[in-house]
């Protein structure tokens, strides 16, 4: 929903009336008329129902952003915070108008739902980029609507016996040892750090731990027990089919936009569903 239309216009003056100063842009500089730029809401695909009393987005089932103007551009196209992978980061802290929100607390199913939102209003809904067919293996520009993505609530917990403990967590016995796992939702911060971890590792030609790494972050107790060497223990050595069940009740619990769409092969004529995926043409399109 879009705020703020029809809000550009320029300064006049009367030549009966004292002078009036100019409009100030955002960086002081004199100018000849002023421009709001358009904001508009984007759903909460938690409804603001897994962040903390005191969150600024706690109960809040959407978040004003403003829309991507040549500002953001600009970041998304510095050399410097995409070596550093900050430029995402920085993009939305810039769009979000409610300053108390930090982007990197974000649930990360919230904040791809800002991302989404951000890119249908920078570039439109049509996303082109090369995928590659799952039958035939053959590489192809493919075109997704971007408008077409629904978002999850974590209606379907359950389907696995996840239980809501009504305090941002969830618990689930795992199938093989019969632990019970309490596990939390992951932030913007969280996967940036898990993403830190694994690029270390390839640095470092070390072994990557994309699994334990992922589920020691979001395991807060296993029994109870909620020390830390003991919970990277455990997850080290659970069986993998409680690993997949664990990993299989988060996918149910987090909310999240859902951005499975249908394929249909140009070569093979092969059709079935397929996540969009996110490569650098999503906010880098050919332009």
């Amino acid at each position: 929903m879009s705020r703020n239309k029809n809000r550009v216009g320029s300064s006049q003056s009367d030549n009966s009336s004292p002078p009036q100063p100019a409009a100030q842009s955002n960086s002081n500089e004199n100018v000849g008329f002023s421009f709001v730029v358009p904001t508009e809401f984007v759903d909460l695909p938690s409804g603001g129902r897994y962040y903390p009393e005191g969150h600024p987005l706690h109960g809040e089932e959407c978040i004003e952003i403003k829309q991507m103007t040549a500002k953001e551009e600009d970041m998304l196209t510095s050399r410097t915070l995409l070596k550093k992978g900050v430029a995402l980061d920085r993009v939305i802290e810039s769009l979000i108008t409610n300053k108390s929100v930090d982007p990197h607390n974000l649930l990360i199913g919230d904040r791809n739902a800002i991302i989404v939102a951000t890119r249908v209003s920078g570039y439109g809904n049509e996303y082109l980029t090369t995928v590659a067919c799952p039958s035939c293996g053959q590489n192809q520009k493919y075109s997704f609507d971007l408008n077409d993505s629904k978002v999850y609530h974590g209606e379907d917990i359950d389907n696995m016996d996840v239980t809501d403990n009504q305090d941002g967590t969830f618990s689930v016995e795992l199938p093989r040892t019969r632990l019970m796992v309490q596990f939390r939702l992951l932030t913007g911060r969280d996967e940036k750090k898990m993403v830190k971890s694994v690029e270390q590792a390839r640095k470092g030609r070390g072994q990557e731990k994309n699994v334990t790494t992922q589920l020691t972050n979001m395991i807060v107790s296993i029994n109870d027990e909620t020390d830390r060497k003991i919970i990277t223990h455990m997850v080290d050595n659970i069986p993998s089919l409680d690993s997949r069940h664990l990993r299989m009740a988060y996918k149910l619990a987090a909310p999240n936009i859902d951005l499975t769409q249908q394929f249909e092969c140009q070569e093979c004529d092969h059709e079935s569903e397929m996540e969009v995926p996110l490569t650098a043409d999503f906010f880098w399109p050919e332009r």
